[in-house]
Formats: C-alpha cells, structure tokens, sequence
C-alpha cells in the first residue's frame, strides 16, 4: 500500500481524542507485523486506549524514533465540505480530519515500512505511535516510561508533527488545571444566607490575569511568538438562573511556558488565591489536567545537523505550540518536530494534506533508515 492509501484507511478510523482506539492500533499493528516489523500494544490506564510501539533492526542498540500520534480533535466544525472521517482526494489535496494533524506522519512511516524492513539495518528504527495528544499529551507518558523495557536508550526521537518538512529544534511548554469552587446555594434577594461561587471566582480570576500580565516582562525567548510565557483561563462554567445565588463554578487555565519555565509552577498562583477561597467557607478542588515540558535543541545538535542533511532544509529554531518532543527529551532522549503538512490546517474543516508532502516524508524516513545499514 502506498501513502494516500494507508492514509484512507487511517482517517476512517474516527480516532477522536479521550475516546477508544482499538480500531486504529488494531489495523497499524496488523499492518506493521505484515510488513515483518516486531509490535507491542502497550493499553494505557484508561484500559480502553493504547499505544503502539514497532521496531525495525537490532532493538539492543541505540536507535532512532519516530513518534506520532493516533488521534484526532473531534471534527465539529460546521463547514465540512465533506465527511471528515472519509478521505476525499481534489488533485493533489487530500483532506479528511487528521490528514496534517497527524495521520499524514503515521501514513507516511508506515508506507516507508516495507523498504526499511528490507534493510539490513545495524541500528533499529522504531515506529512510537500514541494516544490522546491532543488532551494535553496524556498517552505518550505511558510508552516512554516503558521505553528501557522496549529497547535501548534511543538516540533520538523525530516527532512528525506538521512542520512543512522543516525541523524545528524548540517548543513552548504547557500546563493546564480546572479549579472548581463550590459555595452554598439560596434565593438572590437574600445574599447573606448564600455563598456566591461566581463572586468568589473574581478573586482566582484576578490571580490569572496579573500573573498573565506579569509573565509579559519577566524572562524572554526571542525564538519564540510572543517571546514570553503566557497565562489564560480558557472556560468558566457556573449558575442556574440569575434570581439563584450560584453554589458551583468551574473553570480551566492553561499556562505556557518559554524554555526555562516550568509550566506547571506558572498556574501556582491562580491555585494559591483559589485555595485562600476556603477562608470564605468554600470548598475548592484544583486538578492538573495536563503537563508537558518546553523542547530545547541546540542547533548543533547531531540530530538537528542530521535533519538539515535529510530534509536539506535549515532548522527552525522554534515554534510557539506544544508536542511530545518535550517530554522524549526530558526522558533524555534528544527530540525534534519534522512532519509533513502545515499546522495552519489542523483543528479546522477540510483539513489536508498534499501528496507531494507524503511523497516528502517518506523520502526522508527511507533516507534516515539508509544511515542506520550495517
């Protein structure tokens, strides 16, 4: 099969995040074994998820990975020109939810698979695929901390994200959290019988936007847009009807962080004003969705200078969104984003990818299995 065709069935699979995906690892394993790799479904805690982990070559010696992810944002968008989850070809345009984001990698790995079996390869290839990235990087953890059982200390990790085919050598890093507050419920023409859950967000709010605008002067990263952490509450859900004091409010924050930062000590701040909320007689409850670090690679790095003479185009020095990179490299495993499509098309309809971007990919992949030959 080549890479439209593998790509077809990939974006079939309605892979969306938090949901299960037996389907999808089901088909890749059954796939990759065909083509005489050697596969381990790792089942995540959840039970209903996995990630898949494949090796071509000697997997006691160190390697190199090539990590992506299998699932999707859900394709709610209301403009679809087409089915999202049928792969529709318009010339060279392939779209279909996930086709840049990120089957568009997966496809294109497991279309250079059979050439790179056929290698006799001194140093293996591994094949990383994961789950739930799109929540914040929730399933990757899993595989790399059962990485020293899979295989020996991989040299490098490639993380096909969409960038163009250009290696990008850093990334910011994220934190996300969900306070929730609960008060005491009442009729609104008494407010002192009640407890004002919104009211009391005022404060937690206030805790976010002054921490957000602080980070705006405090240490800065040129490589990055903007040069400088940032902090944001991103929902806030609460109350019944305006003549109801409101008993209960949640909301969510996310911080990211510039390399140096550590995403998580970001949201100290906004945790601290809401837990002081108890003081008032509330009752609070902060929960860290999600947490991965920044990616820092040196432009003289061995595998940033090996990305320049595979792809043939100069590294980026960064970006300003988040990918498993970060976490891979703080296993101590140096990581890089390289992938076919444009992240401008992900999480939007009619997402696509082009085929000369498949053809690209796994060029460059047959290319790193050929410096791995005994």
């Amino acid at each position: 099969m080549n890479a439209k065709e593998i790509l077809d069935r990939l974006v079939g699979f309605p892979s969306v995040v938090g949901t299960p995906n037996d389907g999808i690892v089901a088909w890749i394993r059954d796939f990759a074994e065909g083509c005489g790799a050697r596969v381990t479904v790792l089942r995540g805690p959840e039970g209903d998820r996995a990630n898949l982990f494949a090796t071509v070559g000697p997997n006691h010696v160190p390697g190199y990975i090539l990590s992506g992810h299998m699932d999707v944002v859900p394709a709610l968008e209301s403009n679809w020109t087409s089915d999202p989850f049928t792969l529709r070809p318009d010339g060279d345009l392939l779209f279909g939810r996930g086709t840049s984001d990120m089957k568009g990698f997966l496809a294109a790995a497991l279309a250079a698979l059979p050439a790179v079996v056929e290698m006799p390869l001194a140093c293996p290839l591994h094949f990383a695929f994961s789950y739930d990235e799109e929540a914040g990087c929730r399933g990757v953890p899993h595989l790399i901390r059962q990485l020293p059982d899979l295989c020996a200390k991989p040299i490098g990790a490639i993380i096909g994200e969409p960038s163009g085919m250009r290696a990008i050598r850093a990334h910011k890093g994220k934190a996300a959290a969900r306070v929730e507050i609960r008060g005491r419920s009442g009729h609104s023409s008494r407010p002192d019988q009640g407890l004002n859950a919104i009211h009391a967000f005022a404060c937690v709010l206030l805790a976010a936007v002054r921490t957000g605008e602080a980070l705006r002067s405090s240490p800065l990263d040129p490589s990055f847009e903007p040069p400088y952490s940032s902090l944001q509450v991103g929902t806030v859900s609460g109350g019944q009807a305006v003549n109801i004091i409101p008993d209960f409010l949640t909301a969510e924050i996310e911080a990211r962080a510039i390399t140096g930062a550590t995403p998580a000590d970001l949201l100290e701040p906004v945790r601290l004003a809401a837990v002081a909320l108890a003081q008032r007689g509330f009752e609070t409850k902060w929960d860290l969705l999600s947490c991965y670090p920044a990616l820092s690679l040196a432009a003289d790095a061995p595998l940033a200078k090996l990305m320049e003479q595979l792809t043939g185009i100069e590294t980026l020095a960064a970006v300003s969104y988040g990918t498993e990179a970060g976490l891979y490299q703080a296993a101590g495993v140096d990581a890089i984003i390289c992938g076919p499509g444009d992240i401008a098309r992900a999480h939007r309809a009619d997402e696509f990818i082009r085929t000369d971007e498949l053809v690209a990919c796994q060029t460059m992949i047959e290319r790193l299995a050929e410096t791995l030959r005994s």
